[in-house]
């Protein structure tokens, strides 16, 4: 993996944690990259949900190729070579999925294993070398409104993670728990990354 003069964009303040801990450059996009995209050559980093079964949470993912909704390839390349990564293709999602069907539609409709909201938009620069993300939520692991919680920029909406504690917090729970872990594979996967 030659991180040399590659920036690790991150969607959430998390996730940039992780890579700054890994002592890579990395720069906060947000959701969508609403916060714009870093000069030069990016690796899309972060978390991902799955979109089909046999992707379990903490999954560490390494992308050869994007795909839009349509199925249509925006990006393909080569894997980035993360030891114990599984090669998948990334699905550029418009919002993020959380209905276990909706998730199983979209594998078959596109073949995408898993889906994100930066990788598309990181794509379309032509300056993506490759996509580094661990699966946090599953078709059986949803993220339970979880991700209500985060905002455009990437920080965090502390009374709208509070409304859904309060709607269900066994669910909420577990899927916070479901995270952490696979935060955890990822800054293990990306120990020795420097720029």
């Amino acid at each position: 993996m030659d991180a040399d003069g590659v920036t690790l964009a991150c969607a959430t303040v998390a996730e940039l944690r992780v890579a700054r801990r890994a002592g890579a450059r990395s720069a906060l996009v947000g959701l969508g990259a609403h916060n714009g995209v870093p000069q030069g050559p990016v690796v899309s980093f972060g978390l991902v949900g799955a979109l089909r079964d046999g992707l379990s949470s903490g999954t560490v993912v390494d992308a050869t190729r994007i795909v839009d909704v349509e199925g249509a390839v925006l990006w393909e390349g080569g894997p980035l070579g993360v030891q114990g990564a599984e090669q998948v293709t990334i699905l550029a999602a418009d919002a993020i999925v959380d209905d276990p069907g909706e998730r199983r539609r979209l594998h078959e409709r596109t073949g995408a294993d898993a889906a994100d909201l930066e990788s598309g938009a990181l794509a379309r620069t032509g300056r993506l070398r490759g996509v580094l993300r661990a699966v946090s939520d599953t078709p059986d692991r949803t993220l339970n409104g979880i991700a209500a919680g985060v905002k455009r920029d990437g920080g965090y909406d502390w009374p709208a993670l509070a409304r859904a504690f309060a709607r269900d917090p066994r669910a909420f729970a577990r899927a916070a728990a479901d995270a952490r872990p696979a935060l955890g594979r990822l800054g293990e996967a990306t120990k020795g990354w420097s720029s």
